[in-house]
């Protein structure tokens, strides 16, 4: 078998075997492949596309290429969710605890923030003490003890993936639905979860603006989940505006909190309601979406919800005290209001450029090295449909200095657009896919 024969067959539109894919991706990681000969496959792979069963098996080999986690010695279903990314999606900090103090466990491996999407790891980092960083015993025994944790990824996990993206990133070969598809849930099945909750989302704060697009992004991650044994389903959801209020790290912390209490924003409480359902479901804990809603509700009205994330935290070497006193998170020392410049109804708040601004103030990364400033970032006031009047608050930004401060008011009024009338409103759940 020779790597140039497999170029070829794929730019001629060929199909690939099981045998074929496996050979590629391990003799890449082992280094018998060279990279240009990867790039050149991986060119012909984003023109001539990949079959379900070749990006199942694409997904496998890229799975198998490290270690994976056998999550068999902890009783009952594991369920684990994925968000495709967005601006103020802290849904993670909310249904990972929560779905837990239902009885489910839920064993999750999160990434960081780069570019306008911001990284669960670094919310969870602002809690003074907690710790993502654990090893893979470490991180089985929270999940056997507490029902759930939150944690980087394991670095001998899914090593063909890392591999693989860095070639992607500098070959224009990123947006391509098998590879997106593969790179994702190559993680997912590595991490060793029974079932598994996509969330993927749409808009201009999503990177995949067009909801055509995430579709075919949300059906591919199904068919993989289907062919390789994992109950799956995709959720796809609304990423036109930030979620909730709050972007930055300890900011979405803070709301992630209110959230578990009852007191979050209505579109973050509904679309927990709506994934948590699902988790719910996909365990066996539900019968259906609505009695999984009803079960989350009481989690929150009992309080259990925001229980199980003070253990979670403690159990991570964190402060569970900031569940009761989210006052000891970090804030910043510069609050500035941004102001409305004229009457009328918010047409539209986007939430790429949002995202941008947060990530300028110091709350994101441009740089896999850069640091994160755990207090900084922007609190939205002012959503779409809002009917505001000169000199009303839009939004609030916390930075660092006054400087800062200023310039991210100058560049958020650029993220609003205000018109004579209220905007046609757009769903928060588009569609299910499984």
């Amino acid at each position: 078998m020779r790597p140039y024969d497999l170029i070829r067959k794929k730019r001629d539109g060929g199909e690939l075997s099981r045998e074929e894919i496996t050979f590629l991706v391990d003799g890449f990681v082992r280094g018998d492949v060279p990279d240009y000969q990867v790039s050149a496959w991986l060119m012909a792979v984003y023109f001539r596309g990949m079959t379900d069963r070749e990006t199942a098996d694409l997904t496998l080999a890229m799975a198998r290429s490290g270690r994976m986690l056998d999550l068999s010695g902890i009783p009952g279903v594991k369920v684990d969710k994925h968000s495709s990314g967005g601006v103020g999606d802290k849904t993670s900090l909310v249904l990972v605890p929560l779905v837990a103090a239902c009885g489910v466990v839920v064993p999750k491996m999160s990434g960081r923030g780069l570019g306008h999407t911001g990284g669960t790891l670094d919310k969870l980092e602002s809690i003074p003490g907690l710790r993502t960083e654990v090893d893979v015993d470490a991180f089985l025994q929270q999940v056997r003890r507490v029902g759930c944790a939150i944690v980087g990824q394991s670095p001998d996990l899914v090593p063909a993936d890392k591999k693989l993206y860095a070639l992607r990133d500098v070959t224009a070969t990123v947006d391509s639905v098998p590879l997106i598809a593969s790179s994702i849930m190559s993680k997912k099945i590595a991490g060793g979860a029974d079932a598994i909750v996509l969330d993927v989302k749409t808009g201009s704060g999503a990177f995949m603006k067009r909801l055509e697009e995430a579709r075919v992004l949300a059906q591919a991650m199904v068919a993989i989940g289907s062919a390789l044994g994992r109950r799956t389903v995709a959720v796809l959801t609304d990423m036109d505006q930030p979620l909730g209020y709050a972007v930055g790290n300890a900011l979405e912390v803070r709301e992630a909190i209110e959230t578990l209490r009852g007191d979050g924003p209505g579109d973050l409480t509904e679309l927990c309601l709506e994934l948590g359902s699902h988790m719910l479901r996909l365990a066996g804990r539900v019968r259906g979406p609505e009695e999984g809603r009803d079960t989350l509700r009481e989690a929150v009205r009992s309080g259990a919800g925001l229980r199980k994330f003070a253990e979670m935290v403690a159990a991570q070497g964190g402060d569970p005290a900031v569940a009761d006193r989210p006052d000891r998170l970090p804030a910043a020392p510069v609050v500035l209001d941004v102001q409305s410049p004229e009457d009328g109804y918010v047409e539209a708040v986007d939430a790429e450029a949002v995202g941008r601004v947060s990530m300028g103030l110091g709350a994101g990364r441009v740089r896999k090295e850069d640091t994160v400033d755990p207090a900084v970032g922007v609190v939205v006031e002012a959503k779409k449909g809002s009917r505001v009047h000169r000199g009303d608050v839009l939004a609030h930004v916390h930075a660092r200095t006054e400087e800062a401060a200023q310039a991210a008011a100058r560049a958020l009024l650029q993220a609003y657009r205000l018109g004579p009338t209220p905007p046609a409103p757009r769903p928060l759940v588009h569609a299910l896919v499984e």
